[in-house]
Parts: structure tokens; sequence; C-alpha cells
């Protein structure tokens, strides 16, 4: 693992500790994410839940993500020397794909040991959020949806707007195939399958179900993330 520049710092607030109450409860309220540690090693634990808002905003009453929040978070968690690592726990129904791809982009390309958290939900593109981490882990419970991409709002009839969508959908399967098990093809096969959605394609996967299919590394619970992150962290400063 590659050293961070020990000259950079997470000027943000959203990373301090209240010294007086030893909490970092504003920062909860005020972005969905924490910083916490164990024996002197700080992970910082963002959310992604609801809708993955991008460029247009969604109505007041949706819970969303808001990707030019998340952005900045992941520029300053990679540039802090106080950060060793990211932990992202997923509950969404998908979203805007050109945002959830930024996001999911980000956090493949990133060397801060990284590991996902799959609860309730990670459907559509959520699902390249989620094995955009260097270690994936999925709640028995919970499930994630696999479709192809969808045409939402006013879409010019052209030949181009569809070689554009179709080039967006395999742009999705090979960042799953890259950064999971899943071989390509059968991602496309579950994205194109018919009978498993009603009136539509795709298929839903159990928890159990994506880790067999290798989408997902390994079932587990928010403690097992939290381990193996802690792990990782450890290994990367015997290598250094």
């Amino acid at each position: 693992m590659t050293e961070k520049n020990k000259n950079s710092h997470a000027s943000d607030d959203d990373f301090e500790r209240d010294e007086q109450t030893g909490e970092y409860g504003s920062q909860i309220i005020e972005t969905g994410s924490v910083t916490v540690g164990r024996q002197g090693r700080l992970v910082h634990c963002l959310t992604v839940i609801g809708q993955i808002e991008g460029h247009y905003i969604l109505p007041a009453q949706n819970k969303a993500t808001k990707y030019e929040h998340v952005i900045p978070q992941l520029v300053a968690i990679e540039e802090s020397e106080d950060i060793e690592g990211l932990i992202i726990i997923l509950n969404t129904v998908g979203g805007d794909i050109e945002a959830g791809m930024a996001i999911a982009e980000l956090i493949s390309g990133m060397r801060t040991p990284t590991v996902s958290l799959v609860l309730g939900g990670g459907h559509s593109i959520g699902v390249p959020l989620a094995v955009s981490a260097d270690k994936s882990f999925i709640a028995p419970s919970a499930t994630m949806t696999i479709h192809p991409v969808r045409m939402n709002g006013l879409v010019v009839g052209v030949p181009q707007t569809m070689s554009y969508f179709e080039r967006m959908q395999e742009r999705i399967v090979r960042f799953v195939a890259d950064n999971s098990e899943m071989p390509a093809d059968r991602f496309r096969k579950m994205m194109l399958a018919t009978g498993g959605l009603a009136m539509d394609v795709g298929t839903v996967l159990s928890g159990e179900d994506a880790v067999k299919e290798g989408l997902i590394d390994s079932l587990g619970t928010l403690a097992d993330a939290l381990d193996c992150l802690y792990g990782m962290i450890d290994a990367g400063k015997g290598e250094r």
C-alpha cells in the first residue's frame, strides 16, 4: 500500500471529535457520516441511503444521497493523514446512473482501505457501489436487484440516444466484472433475465445468492465488516 502524503490534512470539521463530549454527533446529523476509531485507528463511515440524487433535485419527502456531498468527503478521506479506512453502509434503491457510477469510480480508485456492507437493499446502481470497495459484505436478509439501464423523463427518440444507453449499460457490466468475481456474461444474463421481475426484466438476488454468484465477497454483519477493515489497515501498516 502506498503511503499517503504526510503534508495533507483533512481540514473539514466533519472529521473532528468534540474534545469535551467525546462525541461525533453533529456530523451524523449534517452529513450522514461519522469518523470513529479503535485503538488509535480512525475509520470513516459513509452511508448511501434512499435514492442517489444526481443532476436533478429530488422531492423533499425522498430520502436521498447527494453525490455533490459524497464526492468531497471521499477526497478528504483519501487525503487525510489521520483516517486510515472507509466503511460504506448501503441501503439504496438506486438512482441517478452517472452520479452513482461517479461515486463508485472514486471509491474503487482509493488507496485508503475500503469495505462495503449492504443492509436492506443494494439495488440498481447500488450494485456497482457495493462492489467498488476492496472487500464487500452483505447481510443475509438483504437483497440486490440487477436490471438494465432505465430511461426516465423525456428522451429524444433517435438512434444516438439508444446507443448512449447501451454504452452506459456496458460500462456498468465491465465495472462490476472488474470489481467482483462475477463474470461479465453472467452479470449481463441476470440483467436481461425474464420471469424474475413482474412486468420487467432483471434478477433479484438474496444475500446468500449474491455471495454464491461472486457478486459480493461475504455474508456478514457490521462487526464482520469492521473487523475486516481494521485487519486491512493493520496489514497495510505491516507492508509499509
